[in-house]
């Protein structure tokens, strides 16, 4: 037979209220610690903000609704490129599939996410219905091209508006 390995006696575990307390005060301290992180986290990326004044913007909705069937009646169609030098290229064609020049255009390009890096564009027609935009260059990733183009530069509202996405691949 087996020599018994004789134990100290120790007492048997008592939870006590200082146990009670520690437990406690762990358990808010992961919580505070969590939400801490997450609250930083919320407030350095974006900033939930869709629109700058969204009460004047609802009060000229009809507006836009009008301008957006007067664009979808000039069946003017647009195609974008996005470099990563910066260059911004837009071609334009109309219904028929024609170049159309003379246009005053005018843009921007701009992250999703934030707006550190939305920079202004101002197009120059390089070639009948081909305009160019030169800007700093851009990182790789997901970019939004915002167009505005005007028939004659007194025109108030623009004849062509247009929102795409662009991607820059490394």
């Amino acid at each position: 037979m087996r020599d018994a390995i004789e134990m100290p006696d120790r007492p048997p575990f008592e939870l006590t209220g200082r146990h009670v307390l520690l437990m406690f005060i762990a358990f808010f301290a992961v919580i505070f610690s969590v939400n801490a992180y997450f609250l930083k986290s919320a407030l350095s990326t974006h900033t939930g903000i869709v629109s700058v004044e969204p009460y004047r913007k609802g009060l000229h909705y009809n507006d836009r609704i009008a301008a957006g069937e007067r664009q979808t009646a000039l069946g003017w169609q647009d195609t974008a490129e996005l470099d990563p030098t910066g260059k911004v290229q837009v071609t334009m064609i109309d219904s028929a599939g024609k170049p159309v020049t003379g246009l005053q255009m005018t843009g921007a390009i701009i992250r999703p996410s934030t707006e550190r890096f939305d920079q202004p564009l101002r197009f120059v027609e390089t070639e009948a219905g081909r305009y160019i935009a030169e800007t700093k260059a851009v990182t790789n990733g997901n970019w939004v091209l915002a167009l505005e183009a005007r028939s004659n530069a007194i025109e108030q509202e623009p004849s062509y508006r247009s929102r795409r996405r662009l991607w820059v691949k490394p």
